[in-house]
């Protein structure tokens, strides 16, 4: 299983050989290194704890933790399924050469946050007529439920907070790696604004 910690950069385009235009999202994967190790017999399930970015300053309990692996912004665990594999150690740099161009790999990321959003927004209602008497319920919900309930019922879709969610995309592939400026190129979307951690996994 390969797996890798990265931040998002931008989206862009690149051409392959028979010319055509392919969209990928730019990532800059890596180096992370391994900040522990979790076993079933110890924890309960095996995992890799992954160190990745620059903190200037860290708090006195991380500080103790991270004590000679360096001062690392974000700290994720992976899942391993099955047997932990004997290679991993604490200390160890994970570079983002694991991957090659072709594979299919999975991103977990959060999706930009919206804030409060109406249900045009929210949900994609198509609002009131525009004419014939109405005025100033373009974007308005509408009925949101009968009388007899004399209550609103659950998952109604209705104005509330939106995005920043978890989102995990599946089947995304490899177009191109540049080992030497740390750089992943991903064919389509990666939820997230620009400078958001993502987490890479091989399929």
């Amino acid at each position: 299983m390969k797996f890798i910690l990265a931040t998002k950069e931008k989206m862009s385009q690149i051409w392959n050989e028979s010319g055509e235009v392919i969209p990928v999202t730019i990532l800059q994967a890596g180096p992370v290194k391994i900040t522990k190790i979790r076993t079933i017999e110890k924890d309960g399930y095996n995992a890799v704890q992954l160190g990745f970015g620059f903190k200037k300053k860290l708090n006195r309990p991380l500080s103790g933790i991270l004590k000679g692996l360096g001062k690392f912004r974000w700290l994720r665990e992976i899942r391993i399924k099955g047997e932990l594999d004997k290679q991993y150690k604490v200390g160890d740099e994970i570079k983002v050469d694991i991957f090659q161009k072709g594979d299919k790999v999975v991103i977990t990321g959060i999706s930009k946050a919206k804030g409060f959003q109406g249900v045009v927004k929210r949900h994609g209602f198509h609002g009131s007529d525009a004419s014939h008497g109405t005025k100033d319920r373009l974007r308005a919900p509408g009925s949101i439920g009968a009388t007899t309930p004399s209550r609103v019922p659950k998952g109604r879709k209705m104005a509330g907070r939106m995005g920043g969610e978890r989102i995990t995309v599946k089947n995304l592939e490899v177009v191109k790696v540049e080992p030497e400026k740390n750089l992943l190129y991903l064919k389509g979307a990666v939820p997230g604004p620009r400078g958001s951690l993502v987490i890479i996994k091989s399929q």
